[in-house]
Order: C-alpha cells, then structure tokens, then sequence
C-alpha cells in the first residue's frame, strides 16, 4: 500500500536539521505525499504525541531528542526515570526542539527518526 493524498500522513520536521531534510528527500523520491509540520514553530499536542507514542509502540524515552540542547539544558537525562508522562509530554509539546525528529504519524503508524528501512516497510508496498 503507498500512502497518498487519501491515507495523508504528517511529517513534523526542522528544515535546519539534516536528518529531517534526507527524510524529505526519501518522501518526495519515493512520491509519497505528506504534510509538512515545522516542528518548533508548531510543535505536537500533548494528545498528538501520545498518538504517536500508541501507533509506534515506543517508549516514552524514544520522544525525546537526547542528543538536543534542550534536553541538556532542562536536565532531563537525570528527570525523565522519575518524569511522570503527563510532565514529559507537557515539556515535550511546549518545546519541538525537545522532539526526536523527524516524527511522522499517519493513521495506522508513527515514526520517530529517519530509519530508510523502516520507512520504506511502513509507506509503500
């Protein structure tokens, strides 16, 4: 099944970010159409990420952009063991500099990061 206009998915993205300008790329090479979310400027509900969390089968932790300077400056490699999930995702859609990205959620799917192999199992047949 490839995904298009009629099963639309949504790629919450950073155009300074490499890894989501590849993904991009991936996409519109492989003709699958999406919506592009700038993350920072409009970053995911709360309700959005826990959508993706369900879909994906991910770990709370797997949100999380470990490698961002928001989560080193707000310390949250010692407070998300202890976070409770209402906080995290709190923190996570207040900041999309927080968020792993690029984050894609469609309606029977999410993924977090750019993994070719995984995207090309979930967006075409």
């Amino acid at each position: 099944m490839r995904y298009s206009l009629w099963m639309p998915i949504t790629i919450y993205q950073y155009p300074g970010c490499s890894t989501c300008r590849r993904a991009l790329k991936w996409l519109n090479e492989a003709g699958v159409s999406y919506q592009s979310v700038h993350i920072v400027e409009k970053p995911p509900s709360a309700a959005t990420l826990k959508k993706a969390m369900k879909l994906g089968e991910l770990p709370l932790r797997s949100l999380f952009n470990t490698s961002g300077e928001s989560y080193r400056a707000g310390g949250f490699k010692d407070r998300l063991p202890t976070l409770k999930e209402a906080e995290a995702f709190a923190a996570l859609s207040a900041d999309g500099k927080l968020i792993k990205r690029p984050l894609v959620i469609a309606d029977e799917f999410a993924l977090v990061g750019f993994d070719e192999a995984k995207w090309a199992s979930k967006l075409s047949s």
